[in-house]
């Protein structure tokens, strides 16, 4: 479609005081876009009397003709106001001719019979020329412009990506660094996945050697899933101990993020101690052996480190258990170092609600929200359920809060698990660990125990503290907000999405 200023601009607007300087442009091949479809309702005329008609009407600024066999015999269309020109270079294929006759007004000083549109036309045409090329360059330069952005920023990131993946190679004591494609042809095009979390999936492999592995595999580019990848790294490839889950190597190639753990063929402990199936169903001595494993891991990352290590996020679906069921102490993506010289340490709100220690609420925390992550994960161990299980009545659906109320009553007895035979031979020492557990969950994070006191109590070396207070704080159990948003610390979705760090 062809819109009026195309068209040769006249040096003066027609005027109906100066009618007799108005003349016809003539175009080809023009038609306008109302009378092309409503042609039909026009009276039958000449070329020539469509002309004069426009010539004589001081309000027709353009006369449109069209015809199909002579040109003595077609229709005119004398609009008031020129908007939107056609081309009709189809005419062949629509049987007619179309002509447009645009009104100029000349200058007075030029001879009436002299006055040709050709000067006007040429005029337009050197403007469109101009218009054009400068349109043309401008586009140009701006494209130009674009690009050369474009190439500043995709080196700036290739150099960021190198700098990183220089930094990777720096890491002292770096476990192995694999190719993408070694990851790819271990885990056969990862094809056996394992389980998933919240920034990425974890598959099944077997290396060149034979040994299997578990293999994460990070999820996009985004700067959080980078962070994580490096706190892993940094974190478990600097630490040794046979508590916590070995990670055995690593990617990092452009895009991909990917971490190579030693395989635990058990999985996570959620699946056993959650389970109805008999065949998951541990006994006492196995469950014991798991909770001394995980006191044993924690210990070791809040004292035997050049750096405190905080987990942040103890819960059994990061356990994972071997062919032996040790237990394993994994997924160090929200953990955080606290120099020994701090006492305490501000940082945002992660984990899971349910595991979350009261002191959360003020930012505060030290390595203590630890301990009462792991008081809770040994409730669940003994008792052989959730923290919150909504299909229990609704005053047991609560764990800690039935704890509180059962030890009040003197029947912490009845919290054992129920569904297992040999738990119930061995209730004394259950209820002993019960409250190893309310230890753990002291409303003040001062009185509870350090984890190495834990190890040294499970021990046998040591005695639980005879004060213990069963009032735990409600804050760990009430609602709060954050980001704006009410959070129920009952609840067991997780607050914020943790790194798999190990097969679920």
């Amino acid at each position: 479609m062809i819109s009026n200023p195309i068209w040769a601009v006249p040096k003066f607007l027609p005027s109906c005081e100066a009618s007799q300087y108005h003349r016809l442009i003539e175009f080809t091949n023009i038609t306008y876009f109302i009378f092309q479809v409503d042609r039909t309702n026009t009276s039958p005329t000449s070329m020539e009397n469509c002309k004069q008609a426009c010539l004589k009407n001081c309000s027709c600024k353009a006369a449109l003709f069209v015809y199909v066999y002579n040109v003595s015999d077609g229709n005119c269309f004398l609009p008031s106001q020129v908007f939107s020109l056609m081309n009709n270079n189809d005419n062949e294929k629509f049987h007619y001719s179309s002509y447009a006759f645009i009104k100029v007004q000349i200058s007075p000083t030029s001879p009436s019979s002299g006055v040709t549109p050709t000067p006007s036309v040429t005029e337009k045409k050197t403007s469109q020329t101009t218009i054009i090329l400068g349109s043309s360059l401008a586009a140009f330069f701006a494209v130009l412009l674009v690009i050369s952005i474009w190439v500043i920023l995709y080196r700036k990131r290739k150099d960021e990506e190198e700098d990183e993946e220089e930094d990777l190679h720096q890491l002292p004591g770096m476990p192995t660094r694999f190719s993408y494609e070694d990851l790819r042809n271990a885990t056969e095009n990862f094809n056996k996945k394992l389980g998933e979390g919240g920034f990425g999936s974890v598959f099944e492999g077997t290396l060149g050697n034979g040994t299997k592995v578990a293999v994460k595999c990070l999820d996009g580019l985004g700067q959080v899933n980078k962070k994580s990848f490096l706190a892993e790294v940094e974190t478990i490839g600097s630490i040794h101990h046979v508590s916590l889950v070995r990670l055995t190597g690593f990617c990092s190639k452009k895009s991909h993020r990917l971490l190579v753990y030693e395989y635990m063929c058990n999985g996570s402990l959620d699946k056993w101690i959650f389970c109805r199936n008999q065949e998951y169903s541990l006994d006492w001595q196995t469950r014991r052996n798991i909770i001394f494993d995980i006191a044993k891991g924690l210990a070791y990352l809040h004292e035997d480190c050049r750096q405190r290590i905080v987990h942040l996020d103890i819960k059994p679906q990061n356990i994972l258990l071997d062919d032996n069921f040790n237990a394993k102490v994994s997924d160090f993506g929200l953990s955080k170092l606290i120099d020994r010289d701090q006492s305490q340490v501000v940082t945002t709100m992660r984990g899971t609600p349910g595991y979350l220690a009261p002191e959360w609420l003020s930012s505060m925390i030290t390595e203590k929200v630890d301990v009462y992550s792991f008081g809770v994960v040994v409730m669940e161990i003994v008792c052989g359920r959730k923290n919150l299980d909504r299909s229990q009545p609704e005053d047991s659906m609560h764990l800690v809060s039935l704890f509180q109320r059962k030890a009040g009553e003197g029947e912490l007895f009845d919290l054992i698990d129920k569904f297992n035979e040999d738990m119930q031979l061995h209730r004394a020492e259950a209820v002993k660990m019960l409250k190893v557990a309310a230890w753990c969950l002291q409303s003040d994070y001062l009185k509870r125990p350090s984890m190495s006191m834990v190890v040294k109590v499970l021990e046998g070396v040591m005695d639980i503290a005879p004060d213990l207070d069963y009032n735990f704080s409600p804050s760990a159990l009430a609602k709060t907000t954050v980001d704006h948003k009410e959070v129920n610390f009952r609840d067991s979705t997780p607050l914020l999405p943790s790194v798999l760090s190990g097969p679920r």
